[in-house]
């Protein structure tokens, strides 16, 4: 993890081809490429260099085989029951 934005987690991961497995959270992320390409399984998508993908919470997401580059990972806090 690089650190912190107010609630929010901010995470860097080098895509070097391998795939990522499949994950979902019950909050919502936000996925920056900042050189090379993301291809997302689950949700087939082509994210290029400067393109920002939103995941919303609860959706299954993987970074499939292919995927090079960098990318920054913002983990949106959960929701809290009864706070909005």
């Amino acid at each position: 993890m690089l650190g912190t934005v107010g609630a929010a987690s901010v995470k860097l991961l080098r895509m070097d081809g391998l795939p990522v497995v499949e994950e979902s959270h019950g909050a919502g992320e936000a996925l920056l490429v900042l050189d090379g390409r993301l291809e997302v399984a689950g949700v087939p998508v082509s994210v290029g260099a400067g393109e920002l993908f939103m995941v919303a919470a609860g959706t299954a997401h993987a970074v499939r085989p292919g995927s090079r580059g960098t990318l920054v990972i913002v983990e949106l806090p959960e929701p809290r029951p009864g706070v909005r």
